[in-house]
């Protein structure tokens, strides 16, 4: 007998449970935009190198490209789609639309969905290639404009919206700061 090569599947994304047949080789990426018609995520290089289709598994940044759905069963997904609350934008959100982070468009939604997990990381004190000091002892590192592009640098722009992406990153993550600061006094 030969073994099935597909499975019904429950996803969470966004909130939402969604139950659907997968064959086992299909992406995230195509089972959010081919078949749940989730197109906020973008199909770019489809090798996991631009970043386009990035999106937040239990919090954590991942390319949907290189990402089965099989494997995504039982995780908290967030796409583009499920990171505002209602008509209020994310701060990271609202931080690209001030600072004009985008251009076309189409990198976007990948880009806030990393800056998302980007300033998360940050605040955990989880250091990158560009912190200086790694020391456990050494506290959470400044989020400088070159510690936002190391921990960035998996998401291309072809348009070239660097400087304001940036910017974006340093105003959300200040905002995030802010607002745990007021929530602890």
């Amino acid at each position: 007998m030969t073994p099935s090569t597909s499975s019904a599947i429950t996803l969470n994304i966004n909130g939402e449970k969604y139950t659907l047949p997968v064959d086992h080789r299909t992406t995230l990426l195509d089972a959010l935009r081919e078949r749940l018609d989730l197109t906020g995520s973008k199909k770019g290089c489809d090798q996991g190198q631009c970043g386009a289709c990035t999106v937040l598994l239990d919090g954590r940044r991942a390319v949907s490209c290189l990402q089965l759905a099989v494997a995504a069963e039982g995780r908290v997904i967030t796409t583009i789609e499920g990171v505002a609350d209602g008509e209020q934008l994310h701060p990271v959100q609202q931080a690209f639309l001030d600072l004009d982070g985008f251009q076309c468009g189409y990198c976007t939604p990948g880009q806030i969905c990393s800056a998302i997990a980007v300033i998360e990381e940050h605040a955990a004190g989880w250091p990158s290639a560009a912190t200086d000091d790694v020391r456990p002892g050494a506290g959470v590192p400044a989020l400088g404009a070159e510690e936002i592009r190391e921990r960035m640098s998996g998401n291309l722009c072809r348009c070239g919206a660097y400087v304001s992406i940036v910017q974006a990153v340093a105003q959300a993550a200040e905002a995030a700061a802010s607002q745990d600061k007021e929530a602890v006094a």
